[in-house]
């Protein structure tokens, strides 16, 4: 019998905002997923520190998924004082949730196309099925042109025209989805908390709440 895979969305969340959440929603629909895990980074091995705490960053993404029975706060990078490497929270998942269970990486263009930079890269396939958002006018097909080639090789060998065979084996699989254009950015929500504006609509209400009372300095 088939299982609805469970999404697996990794960030800094620094701090986590309605594009995430906007990105979450289609690939819950599109795929046919269970759940999403939103898994704040700790210590992230390709990008300078986070501007807010581990504990605050977890924080708002409970506050931001709350109100979603299919969206879960994972916090278990968090902590981590280690390199926090994707491979190996897929196999911490794997491990709990079984080896017949689909799991999906939730992964933006962008950073697909840097997937070979990461550590262990080749084994994420054995572990999981790779979903890849791409945005209006972004087609992955024109990034993938000037992609290194090994990682073109994996991905003209794992590419899946319909999201069924998510459903159908645990792992090892890249669906690209189209999602719509919602141009938010942390960076610009960090600005504008150190400069006293408004950011609702930008983040759940929960979240600017949050920020009110616990505002970005300059970062």
């Amino acid at each position: 019998m088939n299982l609805a895979p469970i999404g697996i969305l990794g960030g800094t969340f620094d701090p986590i905002h309605n594009g995430h959440l906007r990105l979450a929603i289609e690939a819950f629909e599109q795929c046919g997923l269970s759940a999403v895990h939103f898994i704040p980074g700790g210590t992230p091995p390709h990008r300078s520190a986070p501007c807010a705490s581990a504990t605050d960053r977890l924080h708002m993404v409970q506050l931001a998924v709350h109100n979603n029975p299919a969206f879960l706060a994972d916090g278990r990078e968090t902590y981590r004082a280690d390199a926090c490497y994707t491979v190996d929270t897929l196999t911490e998942l794997r491990a709990e949730l079984g080896s017949q269970q689909p799991l999906c990486l939730l992964l933006g263009s962008d950073a697909f196309a840097q997937l070979h930079t990461w550590h262990e890269w080749k084994k994420l396939f054995g572990l999981a099925h790779i979903v890849v958002m791409q945005r209006p006018g972004q087609p992955l097909g024109n990034t993938m042109a000037q992609a290194d080639p090994e990682l073109l090789r994996e991905y003209t060998a794992r590419m899946a025209p319909a999201t069924k065979v998510l459903h159908e084996s645990p792992a090892g699989h890249i669906v690209v989805l189209n999602i719509p254009a919602l141009e938010i950015s942390a960076t610009d929500i960090r600005r504008r908390c150190a400069e006293g504006k408004n950011i609702h609509a930008l983040v759940p209400d929960a979240v600017a709440h949050f920020l009110h009372h616990h505002p970005y300095s300059s970062c």
